[in-house]
């Protein structure tokens, strides 16, 4: 049965349930304009442990367990688990999960991660391949500071580009049980190279894979903005924002009555001093869970298009002098009326 449509997406014949999400974040994000929103607020940044790597492990551990949990079913009925973060070989996921004992794929898509979690699980469930599937993710300031700037000790000015990574970890059960929201479209992102180099703009590296994503989820499913309650980005942040938009307009699209940026919205500008807004794996997921998912529960919001970002660099691409390349990951999303 054929499922593609258009050049880069997918229409799911088969219905695919968001069953449950979880949503666990650090207190700079509660103290958010989101921050009832999540489902748990972790105090301490260390999580009791030795390393910054070490608590973003136990974050999305804690992730996973309360999204099975809300799911109400046992942990060995989730057949497979769609995982990554930003870390080198993704080491907060496969450090972080694997007490759970549960057959693993580790993703890495940089800060579009959740959005191929969620397809990735998507594509399985549809296709027979598991009942319940998890989708998660995660982030955290000082690991990823420490792993693509500068030290904490270190102490150095942040420009006002820059972005804050979030701390926090967001989680999904997919799964063919009928829930109040199904997974009905994706749009697979490309890598769109603009040749920027500021690893500290993450907005404006992200923005161009961002509208390409977007044109091409409008395109495949013959739509124009107004056939989504919201087109939300990941983590854009107000930089980006402004590029996307302008980069839409310029290709016929006009999103800004639909548009919203989960950097924009995980933070207050001008109280939390986070300069461009939020940005991480654990952007998009958490606001994902404890945001967006609840609106498409209760039919406020009937379908969403969800385009997580990621910025696809590494410490050896930016120290021999590459660009930052960008990719987004488009998820469609429904009410469903049970």
């Amino acid at each position: 049965m054929k499922q593609t449509t258009g050049k880069q997406s997918i229409e799911l014949k088969t219905e695919v349930y968001v069953i449950s999400g979880s949503s666990i974040v650090g207190s700079k994000e509660k103290e958010g304009p989101l921050g009832s929103c999540f489902d748990k607020t972790v105090e301490d940044p260390m999580m009791g442990k030795d390393s910054w790597e070490e608590a973003e492990s136990a974050l999305q551990k804690e992730a996973a367990d309360l999204a099975i949990q809300k799911a109400g079913i046992l942990k060995d009925q989730v057949r497979m688990i769609f995982a990554g973060d930003l870390l080198a070989q993704s080491i907060a996921s496969s450090f972080g999960i694997m007490t759970l004992g549960l057959p693993l794929y580790g993703l890495y898509g940089a800060c579009s991660t959740m959005g191929e979690a969620l397809s990735l699980g998507a594509m399985a469930v549809a296709g027979g391949y598991g009942e319940y599937v998890l989708s998660l993710t995660s982030s955290h300031f000082a690991s990823a500071e420490k792993e693509f700037r500068f030290p904490l000790e270190y102490g150095n000015q942040r420009p006002l580009s820059a972005s804050w990574t979030v701390t926090g970890s967001g989680a999904c059960v997919l799964g063919t049980r009928k829930s109040s929201v199904k997974i009905t479209g994706i749009t697979t992102g490309k890598i769109i190279d603009y040749g920027l180099k500021d690893s500290q703009n993450m907005g404006a590296c992200m923005a161009p894979a961002a509208c390409d994503t977007i044109c091409a989820n409008l395109k495949d499913f013959v739509r124009g903005p107004e056939n989504y309650d919201r087109i939300i980005t990941g983590d854009l942040g107000y930089i980006g924002q402004r590029i996307l938009l302008d980069l839409l307009k310029e290709k016929g699209w006009d999103i800004h009555r639909q548009h919203l940026d989960c950097g924009m919205m995980i933070y207050d500008q001008d109280s939390q001093d986070t300069h461009a807004g939020g940005s991480g794996c654990g952007c998009a997921a958490t606001v994902f869970a404890g945001y967006v998912l609840p609106r498409l529960e209760s039919g406020e919001w009937k379908r969403v298009l969800f385009v997580p970002t990621g910025a696809l660099l590494s410490k050896l691409s930016f120290n021999e002098g590459q660009s930052v390349p960008g990719i987004a990951q488009g998820v469609v999303l429904e009410h469903a009326d049970n």
